[in-house]
């Protein structure tokens, strides 16, 4: 196996454990509610103004597959939409004080994971975090180009 494999078999052992290790704590802590719902809550409290099509790029997924997500989490009493005076054909989202409340657990259990292995972090120098944030940074880029150019394939079909 080469070093470039080697890398992304890392990333990807790396992933698989913290999913492994987090799970059961997330599910008990936010039990009844998909992953993709606590990260759609999430990303919601954390970006102003979000609406479906912010949504959808963000997590690479069509607005159809949006819209009902958003809608379960209305009908879940988590998130509410609302327009702007300026603006009345376009709908926002925003967390009721119900989604604030899975926001913050959800949350609080980063944080407990983030102290958890806060040990290895803490050995890292400055220099290896600029490197390795570099190489995230480099990958995500080509990543990204890779999707754009997958999106002008799919309209030109």
């Amino acid at each position: 196996m080469n070093k470039e494999e080697q890398v992304i078999m890392g990333f990807r052992d790396l992933y698989n454990k913290i999913v492994w290790l987090n799970k059961d704590k997330m599910e008990e802590s936010l039990k009844g509610f998909k992953s993709s719902e606590v990260h759609c809550i999430e990303y919601i409290e954390k970006n102003v103004d979000s609406n479906v099509t912010k949504l959808a790029e963000y997590f690479y997924m069509t607005r159809g597959a949006i819209s009902k997500l958003t809608k379960k989490l209305i009908k879940k009493g988590l998130i509410e939409s609302y327009q702007k005076s300026d603006n009345k054909k376009e709908i926002y989202f925003r967390l009721t004080e119900q989604g604030k409340v899975i926001y913050k657990i959800h949350e609080d259990l980063h944080k407990e994971f983030q102290e958890r292995d806060k040990a290895v972090f803490d050995k890292i120098t400055e220099e290896q975090f600029d490197s390795m944030l570099s190489f995230v940074e480099k990958y995500s880029k080509h990543l990204d180009q890779e999707i754009k150019k997958m999106d002008i394939d799919n309209k030109s079909e």
